[in-house]
């Protein structure tokens, strides 16, 4: 194997894997791509998000649907815009400038979410994005029932240790707590997947309610401030969507032909955010059948700084010192290009077929 393609992991359930190691993959092969919750995690995929949309898909001619939750959704509102490369990097320089100074505050929080948007994201962006000839993007967010809608920090927290709780018994549970939205392009084909672990509902974005709904996408509790009554959507408090769905893995419904590209961090899939520490959730099985997930390999990420993928515990691991954090997230998300190039040879040249291991 390479040096290109020992960087990358491609991991795909037992149809994908199938298919994958009898006729390679190419772009129209795909029909759904996910991405997942993770803050500062994303950096690492730079490279790899950049090369997909850039020069994978830029071809491609039949619709494809898109689908994020936090900063999975952030990303694709970059690679949905007609010069996803030049959005990618204003989201990146954005995003890794992001300065704080003494109690951090949901009010600072929420402020630098809004410069962020603001560096990659105004009204001709949205328009690019419901326009774009073939991408039909999609995020999740949830509206948040009794402690975890309140406005109030303390009872905030109450609420998450009250999720956390009955996660345990059962991840059904949460939605005593939570319901899940599915904001989505007009066009966007909202049987393609499975919904049915949780009642879901569906609203079409516009002008109006593009930017309010991808904010509350990534409004992390306790963390940030919520999102009020996005127009076109029932009135109430709506946080992120990497709650329920921090991982999102929605299977493509019967009937449904292709497959799910999945650009990830981890070689694995945890559904939920109070699932973290519970390796028995992780996804698998028939859930996965058609997943094909690509992630930066131990090699590659032993070679970052600090040895380990960026992450949002940085800003207080580095308080104090911005330099040594935003010089960390640049080298992260530069290295990462290597990345698109492994996965770039690798589909070109047909190596996948020999790269492909089972998502077990």
């Amino acid at each position: 194997m390479g040096e290109k393609t020992d960087n990358l992991v491609v991991l795909a359930g037992k149809s994908a894997y199938a298919h994958i190691r009898k006729n390679g993959l190419s772009p129209d092969d795909i029909r759904l791509v996910l991405g997942a919750s993770g803050a500062a995690k994303w950096l690492v995929l730079h490279g790899l998000d950049n090369a997909i949309f850039s020069h994978w898909f830029k071809d491609r001619k039949d619709p494809l649907l898109v689908l994020g939750t936090s900063i999975g959704a952030w990303k694709f509102a970059a690679a949905a815009q007609k010069n996803p490369a030049l959005a990618f990097d204003a989201l990146q320089h954005a995003y890794i400038h992001q300065y704080y100074q003494g109690r951090v505050t949901p009010a600072q929080v929420t402020r630098e979410s809004v410069r962020i948007m603001k560096a990659f994201l105004d009204q001709t962006r949205v328009d690019e994005i419901l326009g774009h000839p073939f991408i039909r993007i999609a995020f999740g967010a949830v509206r948040c029932r009794y402690m975890l809608a309140s406005r109030h920090r303390p009872v905030q927290l109450l609420g998450i240790l009250a999720g956390a709780g009955v996660n345990r018994v059962s991840r059904n549970l949460q939605q005593i707590y939570l319901e899940r939205f599915v904001f989505h392009h007009p066009e966007f084909d909202t049987r393609a997947m499975d919904f049915s672990d949780f009642s879901t509902r569906f609203v079409p974005l516009g002008k109006q309610n593009f930017q309010p709904a991808l904010t509350a996408s990534g409004a992390i509790p306790y963390v940030m401030e919520g999102v009020a009554d996005i127009p076109g959507a029932p009135s109430g408090i709506y946080r992120d969507g990497g709650i329920l769905d921090y991982h999102p893995a929605f299977a493509l419904s019967s009937g449904r032909k292709g497959f799910i590209l999945y650009p990830h961090f981890y070689p694995y899939l945890i559904p939920g955010w109070f699932d973290k520490k519970n390796a028995n959730r992780r996804i698998s099985g028939s859930a996965a059948d058609r997943i094909i997930l690509m992630a930066p390999s131990e090699k590659f990420v032993s070679r970052l700084p600090f040895g380990r993928i960026p992450d949002r515990k940085d800003f207080i691991r580095l308080m104090g010192q911005d330099g040594v954090r935003v010089k960390a997230w640049e080298k992260a998300a530069d290295m990462s290009r290597v990345l698109g190039d492994a996965f770039l040879e690798a589909t070109r040249t047909g190596r996948i077929q020999d790269l492909v291991r089972p998502l077990t």
